[in-house]
């Protein structure tokens, strides 16, 4: 009988987490899906009541403005997925060898490297330094520029990646070792593809940044060709602010997409992350439990 109670008790406390999951998530999802409906939404409706999940009216005039005689957009797309996609892969592979390094028993001064990058999480140079070195090494006008400053790896990714390796048994190096392995056979072919919960969530983390970066084309890129998705969006809906407050001061009666058209840009940044996020979800709690469990 008290196996019974005790398992009627753990069904009540399963479907009452359930419901309250199911309720957060819900909860979590409503300010996404307002972002669309207001993208799909007449302009005139959204002045009129506001944002709401049933407008008096639905548009793609948003989209339109967007995505009508401006091959820029796709130009800039193109740009995004390059940047993001060189970016995470060199970003991710200079930390997991740092990592590695840092992880790695063997290494004599492993904790001072570990202080001196810990200590550049405390304090910056400042933005004309930074500027400075850019200018000095060239990346200026080129896609370098968007990758290169970027790419140095985040020191709170390195911790992560180096706490979630000295988890790994010291067995493996030593038997590889004993085999004659150097360290770079046991870092690309053990070491890894052990460590693939924690690469994947750097990865992620590296990816977001250069996905939505747009500081770095603002500060080092003048040329049209090299501007970054983000960027580009930015400038258009400054433009578009512009007109709507020139026409304003004019009293016209046409009345540019401006809310709408703010929704729809966050709505086509988020897509490609929101795609991409499903594949990698099962390696992403592990790699930041187990990573962020010693230090």
């Amino acid at each position: 009988m008290g196996g019974t109670k005790s398992l009627k008790k753990v069904d009540v406390f399963q479907s009452i987490n359930t419901v309250f999951v199911f309720g957060f998530a819900l909860i979590c999802t409503l300010p996404s899906l307002l972002v669309l409906i207001v993208s799909l939404s007449d302009e005139q409706s959204i002045r009129d009541k506001g944002y709401s999940f049933w407008p008096d009216s639905f548009s793609l005039s948003a989209y339109k403005s967007l995505f009508t005689g401006n091959d820029q957009l796709l130009q800039s797309y193109m740009v995004s997925f390059g940047v993001t996609l060189i970016g995470t892969a060199a970003a991710v592979l200079i930390t997991g060898m740092a990592g590695y390094t840092l992880a790695n028993k063997q290494v004599r001064y492993r904790n001072k490297l570990a202080f001196f990058f810990f200590f550049t999480m405390l304090f910056n140079s400042g933005l004309v330094p930074w500027y400075m070195i850019n200018d000095f090494l060239g990346f200026k006008n080129n896609i370098l520029a968007l990758i290169v400053p970027t790419l140095l790896f985040s020191p709170f990714n390195l911790f992560l990646v180096r706490n979630f390796m000295q988890e790994l048994p010291e067995e493996l190096f030593e038997s590889a070792r004993i085999d004659g392995a150097s360290d770079g056979y046991i870092a690309f072919r053990i070491v890894f593809p052990l460590s693939l919960p924690v690469l994947a969530t750097v990865a992620l983390f590296y990816g977001l940044g250069y996905w939505n970066n747009w500081f770095n084309a603002i500060m080092l890129v003048d040329n049209e060709k090299l501007y970054p998705l983000q960027y580009l969006l930015y400038k258009l809906q400054s433009e578009i602010s512009m007109v709507n407050q020139m026409q304003g001061a004019a009293a016209s009666n046409i009345t540019l997409p401006t809310e709408s058209f703010k929704m729809a840009v966050a709505i086509i940044t988020i897509g490609p992350i929101v795609l991409l996020y499903p594949f990698l979800q099962r390696f992403i709690m592990k790699g930041l439990i187990v990573g962020a469990v010693k230090g």
